[in-house]
């Protein structure tokens, strides 16, 4: 399937991509793609530096004739996030992606492709690879777990980097240059529940949201998505009196930076109401997708016999959850003031879990306002201390605010422009980039990100454009050909 990728322009970063398909690196898991960066820069003679978080740097020396060019370290992470479709068998920890080519895009069979920000690995492959590209010196980063902690951002040492330049490549909208993101921080809240044994005569049925979009919890959430979750949870809500209800689980979403893509609960109702529940998830199927008819076609809920549960929820516990998840936001909270169309505040109802004494809401929330991040962090602790649970709030981390005086900003804008002939959008991005804590740890940095297409990421319908891939190499040749002397 992979053999695909081999046909493309420019081949050295596609065989670079193809080799990085091949090796699981699932956040937090990422000691194979760690092990075969090492053995890279070992076969090529280049120095290779591991810090204590597990972050690698390459450094390599300039090109003769370009000495004198400042340092330029380039930046990625090396973790992706890991979804599949529920028929899909995958492991991540062992099985390589499996791509191909479609209609001018790479896209990955039943998961998610890890172009975010597997791309952004191989253009830094390809560059330390080349013996015929003309650049100055060179520091090439990749970090680890950036999609669940930003860890390896986190973990860096303010002297561990000698550059005062920084290109991130892990954008995903060619034509568009950022230069400034969002902080952002998760707020985990606790339900306790008790358990009761299984009331005589009850039948018991799987009730699924299922073939939502899903998408980035940052990048998409003003493109009115469905949350698995709330739509599922609003069924819940409707029919639990009128059906008489029993709840034995409640599983929705996976990832605190995706959208939950699909749900299920497990309940459990009297043999007799079986057939209305049937009708009601048909007709909350079609209000549904009116709501969300040009976002979410593939929505579907289902209701099928399933296996009899050894314990149910207690009927208050059950209310609890649906009152708490009904009322918890999701989605944007506030626009920018300054940036027209730009999110400024959001928050992502990610998960529901099941453990054996609580059940575990996850949410995530962004503002490139600080305060604003805080007062929608409270708006969630305050809901679910109500519903008698408990929250804890990460420790985050910040923003990037914009510099309007940056070199690197304007040369790589000016670069794009003599390039293509059309002038790049240069704006904020309402996701967390590492630039945010770079920029925290090393405040001389000047910073730029950029990337190529990327649709659909954190989620199995993921898909990188082709012609944008050899767009992002051409823009990063050029502006390291005209990075300016040291003075």
């Amino acid at each position: 399937m992979n053999e695909d990728l081999t046909r493309l322009e420019p081949a050295k970063v596609w065989t670079f991509f193809r080799e990085i398909l091949s090796i699981p690196r699932p956040s937090k898991k990422e000691e194979k793609v760690i092990n075969y960066l090492l053995a890279f820069a070992k076969e090529r003679n280049l120095e290779a530096v591991k810090d204590e978080i597990g972050n690698i740097l390459i450094r390599k020396p300039a090109t003769p004739g370009m000495e004198n060019k400042k340092s330029v370290v380039l930046q990625s992470h090396i973790d992706m996030v890991c979804e599949k479709n529920s028929d899909k068998v995958h492991d991540f920890e062992n099985d390589p992606i499996e791509a191909y080519v479609e209609g001018g895009w790479v896209k990955a069979n039943g998961t998610t492709l890890g172009g975010d920000d597997g791309i952004g690995v191989a253009v830094e492959l390809a560059l330390l690879d080349s013996k015929d590209i003309s650049h100055g010196p060179l520091e090439c980063l990749f970090t680890i777990d950036e999609e669940t902690g930003l860890t390896g951002a986190f973990g860096l040492k303010p002297d561990f980097l000698k550059s005062n330049i920084l290109l991130n490549l892990d954008s995903e909208d060619e034509g568009q240059l950022f230069i400034g993101c969002a902080g952002g921080q998760d707020t985990i809240c606790w339900l306790p529940y008790e358990k009761e044994t299984v009331p005589a005569g009850l039948k018991s049925y799987k009730i699924m949201v299922s073939g939502l979009t899903g998408g980035h919890s940052g990048d998409d959430i003003n493109k009115n998505r469905g949350n698995a979750n709330k739509i599922l949870n609003r069924f819940l809500w409707a029919n639990k009196d009128k059906h008489q209800m029993k709840l034995s689980i409640f599983d929705g979403g996976n990832l605190r930076n995706a959208i939950a893509r699909e749900a299920y609960a497990v309940v459990m109702l009297p043999k007799e109401k079986a057939d209305s529940l049937i009708s009601e998830a048909k007709a909350f199927e079609k209000v549904a997708r009116n709501e969300f008819h040009t976002t979410e076609s593939g929505l579907q809920i289902s209701v099928a016999e399933t296996d009899q549960p050894e314990t149910v929820i207690r009927d208050e516990d059950f209310t609890k959850l649906v009152q708490s998840v009904y009322a918890c936001p999701h989605g944007v909270i506030a626009m920018s003031q300054d940036i027209p169309n730009f999110v400024e505040t959001s928050t992502n109802l990610a998960s529901v879990k099941f453990t054996e004494k609580e059940i575990v809401v996850t949410t995530s929330q962004r503002s490139s306002v600080e305060s604003e991040k805080w007062d929608a962090t409270n708006m969630i602790t305050s809901l679910f201390s109500m519903a008698g649970g408990h929250c804890k709030t990460s420790e985050g981390y910040p923003g990037w605010t914009p510099n309007p005086h940056s070199e690197i900003v304007d040369l790589t804008e000016s670069t794009y422009k003599k390039l293509f002939n059309v002038q790049p959008k240069v704006l904020a991005i309402h996701a967390g980039l590492e630039c945010g804590l770079i920029g925290h740890k090393y405040p001389k940095m000047d910073m730029v990100s950029y990337g190529p297409t990327i649709k659909g990421a954190h989620s199995p319908d993921e898909r990188l454009e082709i012609e944008s891939v050899q767009k992002f190499w051409k823009l990063t040749l050029e502006v390291l050909k005209n990075i300016p002397d040291e003075k």
